[in-house]
C-alpha cells in the first residue's frame, strides 16, 4: 500500500482562516510532537479560504492543505475530519493559544478507549489577557451549565478547542453545524449518544495574533444558546409548557368558585382569563415538544427516546381523535349552558362575574380539545414511513466541501 494513503494513528488537526501570523510556530509544534511521541500522524490544516498565505506557510513545514470552500469553523473542521487519515484526531486553533508540543494526555485517552477527550481549561490554566473576562466569568461558565443540564454531560468546558477523538465516533455524529456551534454539537451529541467521554487539563494562553479573533461574543454566544435550546426540546418546549399548564388548571380551579384573596390582593374572573391562556399555551408548547421530538429523532439529529415512542403509542391517532372530541361535547355543552342563562334573561345584560365562570372553562375546553385533535392528525402524519430512505437520512456535508493537497506524513 501506498504510504501516502497508508492509515495513521493520529492526524493533529488545525482549521484556518488567514493566520500567517501564527501558522508556521503551530505546525512545527505538532510535528515536533509527532517526532518526539514517535506516533505514526499527519497535520492538516483545513483552510477556509485564507488570503495572507497562510497555506503555503503551512504546507512549508510539512502539513498537509485541505481547502475548505464553505465558510465557518464548523465547516472547515467537518472538512478536515472528513480528510483526515488518522485513527484519531486531536483539533486545535491555529491562534498558538494552545500549545501542540503537550499533547501526550490526549493521546493516552485515546488509546485507553476513549471516544472523545476534551480539554478543559479551566482545570488547566486560563493565563492572564487569554480569554476575555466576560467569556471566562460569563459566556463560558453559564453555556457549560446549560449544556450540563439540559444533555446530562460530565464536560466541564462545552467550548474548548483543543479536543482530540476517534475519527469514526465523531463521523457517527453526524456534525452539521457550520459556525462556532460546532464545537457545543460535538459534545452534546456524544452525549446523547452515549460516547466514551473523557477531560484532560489545558492551559490557554494568549494568541499570537495582531488581529481581532474571528469569535464575536454576542452572535456566536446566541448561536450556541440557539444551538442547546434547539437540540433540547424538554427544557425549550415541555418544561416551560408543563408549568404554564399547572398553573393554569390550579389557578382555573381555585378561582371557579367564586373571587379569592390572597396576599391582600382579590383575584377574580379577569385573572380566569389568564389561567384559561396559561392552560392553552401551555399545552401547546407541550404538542410542539413531541413535534420537535418526533421530527429531530425521525430526521437523525436526536437518537431514539424510549419515552416518547412509549408515549407516541398511548396517545395514538385513534385515542387522541376520542380525547379531544370528549372535551369538546364538554366544551359544549358548558357553552349550551351560558346560552340558557343568557336566554332566561332575555338575552341581555349579564353579569360577568358569573356567566364567565361557565364561558372561559367552555372555551377553554373547546379550544384544547381541537388541538389534541388536530395535534394528534399532525403527529401521525410525522410518523409516517418514507417510501425514500434517502429522505429521512442525516444531513451530510457536501462531497465537494473539501480538496485536500499535498502530503504531509511523518
Amino acid at each position: 500500500m501506498n504510504a501516502s494513503v497508508e492509515p495513521l494513528e493520529l492526524t493533529i488537526l488545525m482549521p484556518c482562516l488567514n493566520e500567517a501570523e501564527t501558522i508556521e510556530v503551530c505546525v512545527k509544534k505538532a510535528m515536533g510532537f509527532l517526532q518526539r511521541a514517535n506516533i505514526r500522524g499527519e497535520v492538516v490544516v483545513a483552510d477556509n479560504g485564507s488570503s495572507d498565505g497562510s497555506q503555503a506557510l503551512a504546507r512549508a513545514c510539512g502539513a498537509r492543505i485541505i481547502d475548505i470552500p464553505m465558510r465557518g469553523y464548523g465547516a472547515a473542521l467537518q472538512g478536515g475530519i472528513q480528510g483526515a487519515r488518522g485513527k484519531f484526531i486531536i483539533m486545535g486553533d491555529a491562534d498558538d493559544s494552545y500549545d501542540f508540543t503537550a499533547l501526550d494526555p490526549f493521546v493516552e485517552q485515546l488509546r485507553a478507549g476513549n471516544d472523545l477527550v476534551m480539554g478543559n481549561r479551566f482545570r488547566g490554566g486560563i493565563k492572564p489577557k487569554a480569554m476575555p473576562v466576560l467569556h471566562k466569568y460569563l459566556g463560558n461558565p453559564v453555556l457549560t451549565w446549560l449544556g450540563r443540564l439540559f444533555f446530562h454531560s460530565s464536560c466541564g468546558d462545552f467550548h474548548c478547542g483543543l479536543r482530540g477523538f476517534r475519527r469514526d465516533a465523531i463521523l457517527s455524529l453526524n456534525l452539521v453545524a457550520p459556525g462556532m456551534e460546532f464545537a457545543a454539537e460535538m459534545v452534546v451529541k456524544a452525549a446523547l449518544r452515549k460516547l466514551r467521554v473523557t477531560e484532560v487539563p489545558t492551559t490557554l494562553s494568549p494568541d499570537g495574533r495582531s488581529r481581532p479573533p474571528h469569535l464575536r461574543t454576542w452572535r456566536d454566544g446566541w448561536r450556541n444558546l440557539r444551538f442547546l435550546l434547539l437540540f433540547s426540546p424538554v427544557w425549550l418546549f415541555f418544561y416551560p409548557g408543563l408549568a404554564l399548564l399547572l398553573l393554569g388548571v390550579v389557578g382555573m380551579v381555585w378561582i371557579l368558585p367564586g373571587m379569592r384573596f390572597a396576599f391582600g390582593i382579590g383575584f377574580d374572573v379577569n385573572t380566569l382569563v389568564f389561567t384559561a391562556a396559561g392552560i392553552v399555551c401551555g399545552f401547546q408548547a407541550i404538542v410542539f415538544y413531541m413535534f420537535a421530538k418526533t421530527y429531530a429523532i425521525r430526521s437523525g439529529l436526536l437518537p431514539p427516546d424510549p419515552l416518547v415512542a412509549r408515549l407516541r403509542d398511548v396517545l395514538r391517532l385513534e385515542i387522541g381523535l376520542l380525547g379531544g372530541a370528549a372535551l369538546v361535547v364538554i366544551g359544549v355543552v358548558l357553552a349550551a349552558l351560558a346560552v340558557g342563562n343568557w336566554e332566561i334573561r332575555g338575552f341581555g345584560h349579564m353579569d360577568p362575574q358569573q356567566s364567565l365562570r361557565i364561558v372561559v372553562p367552555s372555551t377553554t375546553l373547546l379550544i384544547v380539545g381541537l388541538q389534541i385533535m388536530f395535534s394528534s392528525c399532525l403527529l401521525s402524519i410525522l410518523q409516517l414511513e418514507s417510501n425514500s430512505p434517502a429522505g429521512m437520512a442525516p444531513r451530510a456535508l457536501p462531497s465537494n466541501l473539501a480538496t485536500s493537497t499535498e502530503s504531509g506524513v511523518r
